[in-house]
């Protein structure tokens, strides 16, 4: 795609070259992957991140750990066996009124979500007692929400219900449940008859039919690579190679026409390309970001126009989303409108995925732009590319990953119930400044620092303590001493913050992490546990807050596995061996062997 002297590499495309002749085809990719000099930068090569002060000792015993792991395993064990009392057959448990509701196809997803949980903290005897229903479960059944609706969806089915399959069979070896995956592919696969290969919203697993829109979003239609990727792996089945396959190569080749930068929130499924110049890192995109990294990283670094598209895209978030408030100097990623980059200023929780996103990647790879030919991209990219090319990647991404950590970290402590919100609006400009109306790029001051002498800490690092959030009357704006303001005060019992806290402790090893892990797991027992299970929380300004009826399958899923990840000794799920997928659904890392590589016709 943008790489140079990576020719061998890239996946054929013969439709796009099948009326050329053999000697244009030549020089036409000779000239289009020569590249002239290019160059890494070493700024911030010799920062690292420094041990946050905190008012707890950070040096506390394993065997305190292990006993905190225990109680997260304990609080599995109430969720799940008030799930198994009062909805049992149903998705979920409305833990206040103590019923069943099926929102996600009646087929017990909060049992399939949490196969993988029951695993890793040694549940063997739910694990056990959940065997013969997936075995004897019926994709093609539907519940009574899902024959009003005709179609399960497709984005919710796959990370929920074919992760959690896929996870659970690679981590204990049970065949029935990679039986059962690949059954449920097969099933969904009339989802991606599309003009572009691209999937559709939903799809009927008894009758095959789709839905019928074909307008996507980026989350949906890019978040389902690394499930057919490893189903394809694991069972040999060709058509999932297929599948994901031209799925990939729809999205390299539409990164290719834009020459760089972050796809936008809305798509064509027709034409295989974006349809809108809203750019995000939460809502409506969120996963597909995370999957072009760990699709990578799956298939043991081998997929480059993953890397690419990985790289092209955090180049755009790192100079065009990620914003800096004017006196905590606390970092937030906003969403973004029209070709100008119009910020919002909105912070999502479901954002905060991103820094452990980051502090992954530069965990995990030695971060250059050196592969990438500038010559190819558009101005806009190209501009991201000369800025960011001096720069020590590693060093630039865990400086962004510290600081936005931190700052999802300060939205969940500045609550009086110790809970994050689900949206909070970020202050962006000085009282009284015309200058900078619109907010100051963290890029731009992370510029400004350097030119001035690099002194201090990179803006938006370093020490941060809680400010008790408490503004007078009804505020209608950011303002001091919080330089944000809520604007949901839900929350969701999201995994979101606690996975990058989870990354950042793994990957740093700094004891601070761990322990602000545990002061939200001590928030939620405190405020969202009920007899039955855990409710989400209307109003995280309250203490007590107020309860929803609602305990959604990701929180035994995610939520509650990150945190006994982070708070147990053992590392059974190392980040360079295994991958998650975006419902925290374990895969192992993997090559191709060369029988796969003949049987799908990898090149590479």
């Amino acid at each position: 795609m943008f790489a140079q002297a990576v020719h061998h590499y890239r996946r054929a495309r013969s439709v796009r070259y099948v009326a050329a002749a053999f000697l244009a085809l030549f020089i036409v990719s000779t000239l289009y992957y020569f590249q002239g000099p290019s160059y890494s930068g070493d700024r911030l090569s010799h920062w690292a991140p420094a041990p946050p002060a905190h008012d707890s000792e950070t040096l506390i015993s394993p065997h305190v750990w292990d006993e905190r792991a225990a109680q997260v395993k304990q609080a599995y064990r109430h969720a799940y066996s008030g799930y198994l009392q009062h909805a049992k057959g149903f998705d979920e448990l409305r833990p206040l009124s103590n019923k069943g509701v099926n929102n996600f196809n009646g087929w017990n997803v909060t049992m399939y979500d949490s196969l993988d949980t029951m695993i890793l903290m040694g549940l063997w005897d739910e694990f056990a007692a959940a065997l013969p229903v997936v075995e004897q479960g019926d994709f093609r059944e539907a519940s009574s929400a899902w024959a009003k609706s005709q179609y399960a969806p497709f984005f919710e089915t796959v990370i929920r219900y074919l992760g959690g399959l896929l996870a659970a069979h690679a981590l204990s070896g049970e065949q029935i449940l990679l039986d059962r995956a690949s059954e449920l592919a097969t099933l969904l696969e009339p989802a991606f008859n599309t003009s572009s290969g691209l999937p559709r919203f939903g799809v009927n697993p008894k009758t095959s039919a789709v839905t019928p829109g074909i307008g996507g979003i980026l989350a949906e239609v890019g978040s389902c690579q690394l499930e057919w990727t490893y189903a394809a792996h694991a069972t040999g089945n060709k058509t999932h190679y297929d599948r994901v396959h031209r799925l990939i190569d729809t999205l390299a080749n539409a990164m290719e026409e834009r020459k760089g930068g972050m796809f936008p929130t809305m798509w064509s499924l027709s034409a295989g390309k974006p349809t809108s110049d809203s750019r995000s890192v939460g809502a409506a995109a969120d996963s597909a970001h995370e999957y072009f990294l760990k699709q990578y990283l799956l298939t043991s670094k081998n997929d480059v126009e993953n890397l690419e598209m990985y790289l092209l895209t955090t180049n755009e978030v790192l100079t065009r989303l990620l914003y800096i408030t004017p006196h905590r100097e606390l970092l937030y990623t906003t969403d973004t409108n029209g070709p100008s980059f119009v910020p919002t200023h909105k912070f999502e929780h479901l954002a905060c995925f991103f820094p452990g996103l980051l502090a992954l990647g530069a965990h995990t790879l030695n971060l250059t732009l050196t592969d990438i030919n500038p010559t190819l991209l558009s101005r806009e990219a190209r501009r991201q590319y000369d800025l960011l090319a001096k720069y020590d990647l590693n060093a630039l991404h865990m400086a962004a990953a510290e600081g936005l950590a931190t700052s999802c970290w300060l939205m969940y402590a500045d609550q009086p119930s110790g809970l994050g919100p689900e949206v909070v609006e970020m202050a962006h400009a000085p009282a009284g400044d015309a200058k900078e109306r619109s907010g100051k790029l963290w890029i731009d001051a992370v510029e400004e620092w350097y030119a001035a002498g690099a002194h201090g800490a990179v803006p938006g690092t370093g020490e941060k303590r809680p400010i008790p959030y408490a503004p007078a009357g009804t505020v209608k704006s950011p303002q001091a001493p919080w330089d944000y303001v809520v604007r949901r005060s839900d929350y969701f019992l999201r995994p979101e913050t606690i996975e990058s806290i989870y990354i950042m402790w793994r990957t740093t090893g700094n004891p601070v992490w761990r322990e602000r892990g545990w002061d939200i797991f001590q928030a939620i027992e405190r405020e969202t546990k009920t007899p039955s299970g855990y409710a989400s929380l209307r109003k995280v300004g309250q203490s007590p807050a107020p309860q929803a009826d609602d305990q959604p399958s990701y929180f035994l899923a995610e939520t509650l596995k990150y945190l006994y990840l982070m708070f147990t000794n053992d590392d059974p799920v190392p980040l360079d061996k295994w991958v998650f997928n975006t419902e925290a659904h374990p895969l192992p890392v993997f090559e191709w062997s060369s029988w796969e590589k003949h049987k799908f016709g990898i090149s590479r």
